[in-house]
């Protein structure tokens, strides 16, 4: 009965954002599979966060949407996820979800909110950092970078992370309480979505800034993400070549979650 109603509730929110064009449509049935283990699997808390997650990222995602049309040009991915992204952002909670349906385990819990916290986190910072005055600065060397830089900081940024962080873990003490999990103070549980969120956000730029795979253009010779800019192949620049932004992404939420585990021991 649950992997029925976590189906429906899964299916009627990724048709609604794959109609409001914030999943494609390989997100969407990604979004749906997913949706329908969280619940399945899972119970409020588990699928509460990963809500959480996806409709603040989206709401974001849309704010001051046509000031940030140029800075999208320059990203391997755009506002509209697809599969890669769903699974990139959700699919190592999901991982988690599923550890603990079979082997229950207080750990999965802590990992879980560290690794949603870092994505809410990174996310946030992206689209509230890039709609900040400022310019932003390079996580290694404090160096000016244009804006949408991979790698650059801003304190708007900083401070969305945080604030997204703290959410993740502020919700999840109120989502286990309402499943029956009352267990955990509900400081710790925000301590533990501000220092995940923060860790793996950083993480995400330092990998950023050092090991992801970077593009160059070949008309206006800025360093991006994408494939294409300027309406032409770009070419590789620097990094891993298999570490793009996906990739990234897992790696940070798993510091994320390791960070927030920390917390939780200490």
């Amino acid at each position: 009965m649950l992997w029925i109603l976590g189906a429906c509730g899964a299916l009627l929110v990724a048709g609604a954002a794959y109609r409001k064009r914030s999943l494609s449509f390989s997100g969407m049935i990604a979004a749906f599979v997913m949706g329908t283990i969280y619940f399945g699997a899972g119970n409020a808390f588990w699928f509460g966060i990963l809500l959480l997650f996806f409709i603040s990222s989206s709401l974001l995602s849309k704010l001051h949407h046509e000031n940030k049309a140029e800075l999208e040009l320059t990203y391997d991915k755009t506002g509209t996820r697809d599969a890669g992204q769903v699974f990139a952002n959700g699919g190592m909670g999901m991982l988690l979800v599923l550890l603990n349906a079979v082997y229950p385990l207080e750990l999965w819990g802590f990992l879980f909110i560290g690794v949603m916290a870092t994505v809410t986190s990174d996310t946030w910072a992206t689209e509230i950092g890039t709609l900040a005055k400022k310019p932003p600065r390079s996580v290694l060397t404090g160096k000016v970078l244009p804006a949408g830089t991979s790698g650059g900081v801003s304190l708007p940024g900083t401070l969305a992370a945080a604030a997204g962080g703290a959410l993740i873990g502020a919700a999840s003490w109120l989502l286990r309480a309402a499943s029956g999990m009352a267990d955990h103070s509900f400081l710790l549980l925000t301590l533990a979505g501000l220092t995940g969120g923060l860790a793996g956000a950083f993480a995400d730029s330092i990998l950023g800034a050092t090991v992801q795979r970077m593009n160059r253009c070949t008309v206006c010779g800025r360093e991006v993400e994408a494939s294409r800019h300027c309406g032409q192949p770009t070419v590789f620049a620097r990094g891993w070549r298999w570490m793009d932004n996906d990739a990234v992404n897992a790696i940070s939420s798993i510091i994320g979650g390791a960070a927030a585990l920390l917390v939780s021991l200490l």
